[in-house]
């Protein structure tokens, strides 16, 4: 389904949605982003609920909803799909996750850290190494905040079905790793993150944290 059909689908889709359950989200919208999952390769995420603004009570919570175009395109591409079935079950269940945040009071505070320490990261601020622990987390060692991924892994990264091996340099630790070569790689940054020798314990002060880029080989299956 070409991106403007696929629009116009969730246009009328909204329509059918009561509007007690849309309160507080300013907008719904379609994104032609492509969203692997970090971990499975025949897994995509088709939609995201962004919490946006709020006062502390959560009550009035603001959202954006958002469906990934390329993300539906991509499991279409894997066998029989049902696009409007798809479409439904996606903007519903991020609607329902709306309603969560609103309640999880301090779910939303702790993301709302994430996502200013993870702006100093970009700008090139201080940033607490610790802070993407306190965004989505996604699947075991793995995180969300805004577009970027953080994985705590070693040398040998498995990233959307496909292992890769890294490359560690010999630099000071906490180390942010930003992998270059993904096959499929997420729409912001794809992290790995090495703590603080000698030990785990360690990585929790808040030092500072070095970053680079490293260009990933992928593993040829059977290896």
């Amino acid at each position: 389904m070409r991106f403007d059909d696929f629009r116009s689908l969730v246009e009328r889709l909204q329509g059918d949605i009561p509007p007690e359950f849309q309160g507080g989200v300013v907008a719904i919208e379609v994104s032609p982003k492509t969203v692997p999952h970090p971990i499975r390769g025949d897994v995509y995420t088709l939609g995201e609920c962004i919490p946006l603004e709020w006062s502390g009570s959560g009550a009035d919570l603001q959202s954006r909803v958002v469906l990934y175009h390329g993300s539906f395109e991509a499991l279409a591409r894997l066998g029989e799909f049902d696009w409007r079935a798809e479409a439904w079950e996606t903007l519903t269940h991020e609607l329902r996750h709306h309603l969560e945040w609103r309640a999880n009071v301090a779910a939303l505070e702790a993301y709302d850290w994430a996502a200013e320490e993870n702006f100093k990261r970009h700008e090139g601020e201080p940033f607490d190494p610790a802070f993407y622990r306190s965004g989505e987390r996604i699947a075991e060692g793995v995180w969300k905040v805004d577009d970027d991924v953080f994985l705590e892994a070693g040398e040998e990264v498995t990233w959307h079905g496909a292992r890769y091996d890294v490359k560690i340099p010999d630099a000071a630790r906490p180390l942010y790793v930003i992998l270059d070569g993904l096959a499929e790689p997420p729409p912001g940054e794809a992290v790995l993150v090495l703590p603080r020798r000698p030990s785990l314990f360690n990585f929790w002060r808040r030092v500072p944290a070095h970053e680079t880029f490293v260009r990933v080989k992928e593993v040829p299956c059977g290896s």
